[in-house]
């Protein structure tokens, strides 16, 4: 008798267990385990088309009526097996139990196991009657000060739509943004490394994701900053103390022109200019020079061959040298007139015409596919990468298929009509409805933008004139920060957001308060291209030096010293140039033409040096086309190139007019390091140069050279080197 009333205590304490379980559902609580053992990554079961072994699900989860007919009814529902749930192919080869190509990713001893086990026990539901819907994750702290080489666990929260919440820290997903800062492991610990700075880990947990910033102080003593010139030094010097990284002095006169020079004319300053900028004594003269080169055509030049590379200026065939070099016109025209970036824009994405009559329309004769056009205006024009929604789920962001053809929906009413001209189309507007059908669903779907409700668009108006609307909105979270984030990179080698075109909330900004204070400057200028390049080159954070002390060398991305960068391939051509007095001809152009006024990329092909210093072919609206890492091959072209020989030789370059001159040796090289370097060559340097030239030299069989030719010579030989040396070759 006390055995039965023991046997039935122990039972009715199991029923009372389990009754005291929640149901379970495959939404809320399987799909987040087959995420977290990396089953729907793009390498697994998530791959494009077919899967693993026949197997597929959707991208992390994101599509969970789709991955649920897969496991529960796919292959005549052998994947689950009720009757004996421990038995289940899900089961056994998770576990491997049975060969599985991807390894053991579950646990018999995990909780993670038996909830699989029980969910498929109980019938495998898809989901309970009344089940709330996850609608947000938060991450605690979302925002910490950590020290170097420290550790923070973080918890994450599921919050539903019923009020309720729940930790799902262990089955959420962990990753910094800088592996090099900080790392995450799989249960949510942080561990930041030596590099001070800010860095963001991403979390993820049912199609959901958030952030925690952590600021790396390095917490050196940063007692005295500079004076403030505008509201960027406010927000870097800000930054600079929270972090604890005292920045570098103010660079010197002649840095600043050479630096200035580079980055907003692509051109090193002349002789004259730094002569004239060194011996002025005025406190305003760095303004001046701004300002100068902003109103030079060399600032239109320099710009427009940037953003003509960007927008694809590129040459197919022969027909195309009309479209490109009108193309190229107009931005440069523009660029100078100083036209608002907002206006820019909307000419080219709602441009109509022919080229002749309408150059902005050549980015429509490159530009052709639908899908490439949202996915260039978004990258480009928002730094929004929407390339992976054309698919499925936005993997780092919160950007849907649907969102994807909302916004395609804006270029469906793209009409083209060939004209009498080869290889040119008239582009117009066709009257109707804009929609998009979406790729899996077939629903025609209006245009938006993004985050944005539909637009109701008569048949008769370009949706893509709503587009630009849209983009222009002072609110519009996307159109400014992208362009000013894209201009703060190119003056200080990296953005605040990186990569430059990839603006998303899982991946914050170094300094929030410094991008939103930069957009704001930029709408409330009406988009004033000029006065957003105005305001960064005249603050100090623009003027300090390369010169690192001995706190702030390693730093990255806090902006306490200049981040010295080397000139593009069409900017180092044309600095060669400059120093050695010897010009670059190109094809169907004027002589005397300089590499970055080069309407489109038909001549990198027909340069060698263009093409090893890694000028783009305009095929991508990524800047990450031109390439900007040294190589052998660039080293053993400065060294050994014949066009760099026949520089350095050419007749009447500077190497043959300082020869037969009568200044001085001492006056040739204080030339020849203004002009490459902007700056008098220090007494060593002078020294060891004067040396040079006045030794004398003998031929291949030891006899004399007469001395006019030897000291030709020797200044091919000091040019040569000057032209080989890093400061030459970077801009810092």
């Amino acid at each position: 008798m006390i055995r039965q009333l023991l046997f039935m205590s122990v039972v009715l304490v199991l029923c009372l267990s389990l009754q005291a379980e929640e149901p379970l559902s495959f939404v809320l609580d399987i799909q987040p385990i087959l995420t977290k053992a990396g089953c729907n990554a793009g390498a697994c079961h998530a791959k494009a088309i077919t899967g693993q072994r026949g197997f597929r699900l959707s991208v992390l989860g994101f599509e969970p009526q789709e991955d649920y007919e897969a496991i529960v009814k796919q292959c005549k529902g052998r994947r689950v097996f009720p009757p004996a749930p421990e038995e289940s192919l899900l089961i056994t080869k998770g576990a491997a139990i049975v060969p599985h190509t991807g390894g053991k990713k579950l646990e018999p001893s995990s909780e993670e196991y038996r909830t699989l086990v029980r969910w498929i026990a109980e019938g495998m539901p898809y989901m309970q009657p009344n089940e709330p819907e996850l609608k947000e994750i938060t991450v605690e702290p979302s925002r910490i000060t950590l020290k170097p080489e420290t550790s923070q666990q973080l918890k994450v929260t599921a919050h539903y739509s019923n009020g309720s919440s729940r930790d799902v820290t262990k089955l959420a997903l962990f990753e910094a943004n800088d592996s090099a800062m900080a790392s995450a492991t799989v249960s949510g610990l942080v561990n930041t490394l030596d590099l001070p700075g800010n860095v963001g880990v991403m979390v993820r947990f049912g199609g959901k994701v958030s952030v925690c910033s952590i600021i790396i102080p390095l917490g050196a003593p940063v007692d005295q900053l500079l004076p403030e010139r505008n509201f960027i030094d406010q927000h870097v010097f800000a930054n600079l103390k929270q972090v604890g990284i005292p920045p570098s002095p103010i660079c010197d006169d002649g840095t600043f022109l050479r630096r200035v020079s580079l980055d907003i004319g692509g051109r090193l300053p002349t002789l004259d200019e730094t002569k004239a900028f060194l011996a002025d004594k005025s406190s305003d003269k760095r303004d001046r020079a701004v300002e100068a080169l902003l109103n030079s055509p060399d600032y239109a030049d320099y710009f427009a061959n940037k953003w003509t590379s960007l927008l694809k200026n590129q040459r197919a065939e022969a027909a195309d040298i009309t479209a490109n070099f009108a193309f190229h016109a107009w931005m440069r025209d523009n660029l100078l007139a100083n036209t608002p970036y907002d206006q820019l824009v909307r000419e080219i994405l709602a441009s109509t015409g022919t080229i002749v009559s309408n150059p902005p329309v050549a980015w429509y004769k490159r530009v052709k596919e639908s899908t490439t056009q949202v996915e260039d205006v978004a990258q480009l024009f928002l730094g929004v990468r929407m390339q992976c929604a054309q698919c499925h789920h936005h993997p780092f962001e919160r950007w849907t298929q649907a969102e994807y053809y909302h916004l395609a929906a804006f270029f469906s009413q793209i009409g083209r009509k060939p004209t009498a001209i080869a290889g040119e189309d008239l582009i117009f507007h066709k009257r109707g409805i804009a929609q998009s059908e979406h790729r899996k669903t077939g629903v025609m779907l209006k245009p938006a933008g993004l985050g944005e409700p539909p637009l109701d668009i008569a048949p008769d108006d370009d949706p893509r004139l709503a587009l630009a609307d849209w983009m222009a909105q002072k609110e519009n979270p996307f159109f400014a920060k992208a362009l000013v984030n894209r201009y703060w990179k190119h003056f200080f080698k990296r953005g605040l957001i990186e990569p430059e075109d990839d603006l998303r909330d899982t991946n914050p900004p170094t300094n929030p308060e410094l991008l939103d204070a930069m957009a704001k400057h930029f709408t409330d200028s009406n988009y004033d291209l000029k006065s957003l390049i105005r305001v960064i080159a005249q603050s100090h954070t623009y003027q300090l030096s390369a010169m690192t002390n001995e706190h702030n060398a390693i730093d990255r991305q806090a902006f306490s010293h200049f981040y010295p960068k080397r000139l593009s391939a069409e900017v180092l051509l044309d600095s060669i140039d400059m120093t050695t007095v010897s010009k670059t001809d190109f094809a169907d152009l004027p002589p005397g033409t300089r590499a970055i006024s080069l309407p489109d990329n038909s001549y990198t092909k027909a340069s060698p040096f263009l093409k090893v210093f890694g000028r783009p072919d305009n095929a991508s609206v990524c800047e990450c086309e031109r390439v900007q890492s040294a190589s052998l091959a660039q080293s053993l072209h400065l060294m050994n190139a014949s066009d760099v020989k026949a520089k350095l030789t050419a007749t009447n370059g500077r190497a043959e007019k300082l020869a037969k001159s009568e200044v001085p040796s001492a006056e040739g090289i204080r030339e020849i390091y203004l002009t490459a370097f902007s700056r008098e060559p220090s007494r060593e340097e002078l020294s060891i140069a004067e040396d040079y030239l006045n030794k004398p030299r003998n031929d291949a069989q030891d006899k004399p050279i007469d001395p006019a030719r030897a000291k030709r010579m020797a200044y091919e030989d000091l040019l040569w080197a000057i032209v080989n040396t890093k400061e030459f070759l970077f801009n810092h």
